[in-house]
């Protein structure tokens, strides 16, 4: 159902793929828009219990699309360094495949509302977060995608140096 990805050699492992999505804070959450076009937008997210987390407004294009139809990827470009020299650039990033859908729970949405803020805002007491996560429920919108498909590629360069001892993720 899901192509392989054809560099095997640049294919990340299961490990560095979940750290990439762990350490990151924005991805592009693609979804098929209006009139069958792609519609990507930047958000904010967090990768808790292998699924992806967003929260947003409760109506809007995403919104719309999602409802028309569940099956989304998401993005996350975790690196990439343009070397100017060797005309090309040392990346990674990881790609995800899935189905999304809206928590419904008062309780789910709380718990999921306190694990994104807790990440953006880990400076904050931990009653302030949850104080801050319990007054959102009502007003926003939390979506978990559930994966079906990840993977994670980077630059042959950063898989070389790797083998050689001199990078690590």
């Amino acid at each position: 159902m899901f192509r392989e990805m054809r560099r095997k050699k640049q294919l990340l492992s299961k490990e560095d793929t979940e750290i990439v999505l762990m350490r990151n804070s924005v991805g592009v959450l693609s979804v098929l828009g209006d009139d069958g076009y792609p519609y990507g937008v930047p958000i904010s997210y967090v990768y808790h219990d292998g699924k992806i987390i967003v929260h947003c407004a409760k109506e809007g294009h995403k919104m719309d699309a999602i409802r028309a139809l569940d099956k989304v990827s998401f993005t996350v470009v975790d690196k990439n360094e343009v070397r100017e020299e060797e005309y090309t650039s040392y990346f990674r990033s990881v790609i995800a495949f899935g189905r999304i859908h809206e928590m419904v729970s008062d309780e789910e949405i709380e718990e999921a509302l306190y694990v994104l803020s807790e990440k953006y805002s880990p400076s904050i007491s931990k009653e302030k977060v949850r104080a801050h996560a319990k007054d959102g429920v009502k007003r926003t919108a939390v979506l978990v995608m559930e994966i079906e498909h990840v993977t994670g590629k980077e630059a042959i360069e950063l898989v070389n140096a790797k083998h050689h001892g001199e990078g690590a993720l």
